[in-house]
């Protein structure tokens, strides 16, 4: 993103600013009609982009070319005049009402903008799936066999990617979901930050785990898992927190790829972390009509059970390795981390109402003003107005690329749909499943995290709901869990290899070659892999069932991540050579991905296997800084 230099750097940070008051403002007291709230949306968040962020390697970093401004007019235009002309647009039959030359230009415009502005902001590789999607609707009636659709004039594939607010494409749902409750969450984390927040989670990460063997990685673990309440964004998540925890556990011993490995995965928990999950979870309350508070509900023991995962391996490997707490003089006393506790009843009010049903606009509008609020408690958390337009500033900046990303996913969603391709690629991997449910949800896991290699998570987990769902639920699996079972792929997409962004930017921090932090982090993230499945077959750990059930799945996922763990890092209650890594591996895999067996034995096989390692004699301890 550009430095801009001169006026324009203040003038943009007062127009993003102000973009995120209206937000909040709306949020407060409701929205207007939706077209009219959605045009809005993306004329504040998309011109700026062409400014902010440079088109290539030789354009300046400190200013925009003339170029960037004709970007930026091209943005502003369609969806300043879909503004204007809200209600006209609003009343239109899709489909059935005239299409006019000048909505065919308007519609080209939206698209291209938004392609170049995707390809800047986001990646590249959503831009190309946009391109191949719309490629596929103006084609596709030359494809042979399953692939082939009916033929689409160039009219209608304007308008189904533009203009059918009631289907998908850039006016579509998806738009309207981050305009509204998206929105205002994004503007409560920016306030969090600007209050201390951050401050707080850093400090009561240290203050926890700091003293302990392997206190870097563990403060790692906790504080952005904490972060993630905030952000609900991995790559924005290691590049806070790995500043700190990253260059901690390089010095204590750990491999620079190992310690961004560690730093990763726990980042990209912050997206599966309540109460503020991130945007794909608000996507997912939309799709399903389920209540967003239901949904933080039934993650919540999945989100647990993920970070103690990745404690646990830290723990193991410190202990084999015998490495150091955190220096004393590092460590922020407890009455430094109790200076801020006061921030957290912000948040404990958001939970509060969210869990009261009420609207997640509204709660997070009471929380945000609460935040100011309670900030004014102490001096040193004090919001001045500064304070409070930057908070503005950062909401956003981070709406910006966010609002690009979801109306491109809107446009993929959109060429599906209309060309029965949702019902087809669903046919396809049906087939190849051939009724079986495990080889079923097998199939889409490599699906989600095909997609993830060149999306952001909340795309890829909308693409991947369209085409997965349907096929879950016709194998018999509830909306929920099928749900929540992309939604956890589509997460651990980022530290997946070969592409993973969140791996890539811890790799830059440490130092390490991006590819093997990738692969420390989808070790170290092992969790999501046996929770994601955990919901198709262990309802008990969303809290559905009665207490017997629920704590047995729980403590079955428990056992089963602590054997896995143990077993990759070679130490359980000391260390422990090849063969009893391989019995304990072995039955922490099928403790977790083997639901055909009684609950009991499940629990019994991975209990049994740790006490059988840990009898079956010690390893030597390798030299210290080996992990």
């Amino acid at each position: 993103m550009r430095a801009l230099k001169g006026p324009l750097g203040p003038i943009l940070s007062a127009w993003l600013a102000l973009a995120a008051a209206v937000h909040l403002y709306f949020g407060g007291v409701g929205f207007p009609e939706p077209i009219a709230m959605r045009a809005f949306h993306l004329l504040a968040f998309v011109p700026p982009i062409f400014l902010l962020w440079p088109g290539g390697k030789g354009s300046p970093a400190d200013r925009p070319t003339i170029a960037d401004w004709l970007w930026f007019a091209a943005a502003a235009a369609p969806h300043l005049w879909v503004w204007i002309n809200a209600a006209a647009v609003s009343d239109r039959m899709e489909y059935v009402d005239e299409w006019t030359p000048l909505m065919s230009a308007m519609a080209v415009l939206a698209i291209i903008t938004l392609l170049e502005a995707t390809r800047r902001a986001v990646e590249p590789g959503l831009a190309w799936m946009v391109i191949i999607s719309l490629a596929y609707m103006a084609f596709g009636h030359f494809l042979p066999g399953v692939l082939n659709t009916r033929p689409f004039s160039v009219e209608e594939v304007l308008e189904a990617s533009w203009l059918v607010p009631t289907a998908g494409g850039v006016y579509g749902p998806l738009t309207g979901i981050v305009a509204t409750t998206i929105a205002v969450f994004i503007i409560f984390g920016a306030f969090m930050g600007g209050s201390g927040t951050g401050r707080l989670f850093s400090n009561l990460g240290a203050a926890a785990a700091g003293r302990y063997t392997g206190g870097p990685a563990k403060v790692a673990v906790v504080t952005s898992g904490l972060f993630g309440t905030m952000s609900g964004s991995s790559v924005s998540n290691v590049i806070t927190t790995g500043a700190m925890t990253i260059p901690l556990m390089k010095r204590i011993g750990y491999r620079p790829a190992v310690a961004g490995g560690i730093e990763s995965a726990a980042s990209v928990g912050g997206a599966i972390m309540p109460p503020v999950m991130g945007a794909a979870a608000f996507v997912m309350a939309e799709i399903t009509n389920i209540p967003y508070g239901e949904i933080v509900v039934a993650a919540a023991i999945g989100a647990v059970l993920y970070y103690f995962a990745i404690l646990a391996a830290v723990h193991f490997e410190a202990k084999r390795a015998g490495m150091a707490p955190m220096p004393k003089s590092e460590i922020p006393p407890w009455r430094e981390v109790l200076a801020d506790a006061h921030l957290v009843l912000s948040m404990a009010l958001l939970v509060y109402l969210m869990m009261e049903r009420w609207s997640g606009n509204f709660a997070a509008f009471c929380a945000t003003v609460a935040m100011v609020a309670i900030s004014m408690l102490r001096a040193r958390t004090r919001m001045t107005p500064r304070a409070i337009f930057d908070s503005l500033v950062n909401a956003g900046l981070t709406m910006a690329p966010l609002a690009v990303a979801i109306a491109g996913a809107g446009i993929v969603v959109s060429a599906l749909t209309a060309t029965g391709m949702v019902v087809a690629f669903g046919g396809i991997i049906k087939d190849l499943a051939g009724g079986s449910l495990p080889l079923l949800l097998i199939l889409l896991a490599i699906t989600v995290l095909v997609l993830g290699m060149g999306l952001p998570t909340t795309p890829s987990y909308i693409i991947a709901a369209a085409i997965g769902v349907p096929q879950l639920i016709a194998m018999g699996v509830d909306v929920l869990p099928a749900h929540l079972f992309l939604f956890y792929f589509a997460v651990l997409a980022d530290v997946s290899p070969p592409v993973a962004a969140a791996a890539f930017a811890a790799a830059s921090i440490a130092g390490s070659k991006p590819t093997i932090t990738a692969l420390h982090a989808t070790r170290l993230g092992i969790a999501g892999f046996t929770v994601g499945f955990a919901f198709i077959y262990d309802p008990g750990i969303m809290l559905r069932g009665g207490p017997l059930e629920i704590v047995l799945a729980t403590a079955i996922q428990v056992a089963a991540l602590v054997a896995i763990t143990a077993a990759y890092a070679g130490y359980l209650l000391s260390p422990i050579g090849p063969v009893p890594r391989i019995v304990l591996g072995t039955a922490g895999l099928v403790a977790a991905f083997v639901p055909v067996l009684p609950d009991p034995a499940r629990l019994a096989v991975a209990v049994a296997a740790m006490g059988l390692a840990w009898g079956m004699g010690r390893a030597p301890a390798p030299a210290r800084g080996v992990a």
